[in-house]
């Protein structure tokens, strides 16, 4: 491509709040590396909180289950985004939906690519194989290699960061100016094959908690989540919970604000990762080797299930599948080591 002009790239990317996310610290590179560049994300109108503060990104928002629904849907789409004089298309999904976008560009003669997921190696990786353990690309590398496919190279080197924000939102009793660090913890995931046992996780709010040296931060979504969060909530001194207290553009602004994150393999990580902010991740059927790990974290950052007593982990990428037997892998993450490692990050 002609470097000398002004390019206007359409990245596309649905999907879940942690792929979105991920795209984060690519979209940083890209943005440094050419920032003569235009970038329109397309996008669920949820998600645009998440691009506000990256420069040169507009976010065009998608309804893929009313107005841009099935092939004439996507269609009317397609004749929306060609008013924005688009000049390449990266797609970051590759599913059916921009597999169908892709035909209408290419029909009228844009450059499009599309990510290699590397399904072939994943499916290896979950085969329970010895020989097929070892690291993947890294979801962000796979970003990349769209983006240097369409003539803009990027190097993942530097950690470029998003800027922490002023805190958006005033809860009665989160301190502000801050007189304790603060701890984010995100206690659950889609699936319970990643996802910390409540009752182990709550020995880690509790003892976190009685020190009386931190604030602690819930994070989740859903009306069971925040009946179990307000319990928490309720029963430790140091402890807020913010679901259903806010909106997302002001939950980014707390997040950003962390001393740390405790998550589970979700999208809480990746959010909190995009902030600079450390990062300690629990891993139970699901493996960082898939390529999931947030970006800029230190490897030890992850907590991993025993694979001596589990030894088909990672059972699957996303873990919405596990054998019999392995419904209790978390518990091999002991609530001790779990706060050792809060405190060694955070202090």
């Amino acid at each position: 491509m002609d470097k000398n002009k002004t390019y206007h790239l359409l990245i596309i990317r649905l999907s879940a709040m942690g792929d979105i996310a991920m795209t984060v610290p690519v979209l940083l590179h890209l943005t440094n590396t050419y920032p003569e560049l235009k970038i329109t994300v397309l996008t669920k109108d949820f998600f645009k909180p998440i691009f506000s503060e990256i420069p040169n990104i507009s976010v065009y928002g998608v309804d893929v289950k009313e107005k841009h629904k099935g092939i004439f849907g996507l269609w009317k789409l397609y004749r929306e985004l060609k008013l924005l004089h688009i000049d390449a298309v990266a797609d970051l999904h590759n599913v059916l939906r921009s597999n169908i976008l892709k035909f209408f560009f290419w029909f009228s003669g844009t450059p499009f690519q599309k990510i290699d997921k590397g399904r072939k190696e994943k499916k290896a990786l979950t085969s329970g194989e010895p020989n097929f353990f070892r690291p993947l690309k890294t979801t962000h590398q796979r970003y990349a290699e769209v983006f240097k496919a369409l003539n803009f190279p990027i190097r993942l080197q530097e950690n470029f960061t998003l800027p922490k924000q002023e805190i958006a939102v005033r809860l009665p009793d989160l301190s502000c100016p801050k007189t304790q660090k603060w701890i984010g913890i995100a206690p659950f995931a889609a699936f319970s094959g990643k996802t910390y046992p409540y009752k182990l996780m709550q020995e880690v709010v509790d003892k976190l908690n009685a020190s009386g040296n931190y604030q602690i931060l819930l994070f989740g979504g859903g009306n069971h989540e925040k009946q179990l969060l307000e319990a928490w909530e309720e029963k430790f001194v140091n402890c807020i919970s913010i679901v259903g207290k806010m909106s997302f553009t002001q939950e980014l602004s707390i997040i950003s604000n962390l001393n740390i994150m405790l998550s589970m393999d979700s999208g809480n990580a990746h959010l909190a990762a995009n902030y600079g902010v450390s990062v300690v991740t629990l891993w139970g059927v699901t493996h960082p080797y898939a390529g999931f790990a947030p970006f800029g974290q230190p490897a030890d950052n992850a907590l991993l299930a025993d694979r001596e007593k589990f030894p088909l982990i990672p059972t699957s990428i996303y873990g919405n599948k596990a054998p019999d037997g392995y419904n209790d892998v978390m518990k091999t993450i002991s609530p001790d080591d779990v706060i050792q490692k809060v405190l060694e990050v955070i202090h």
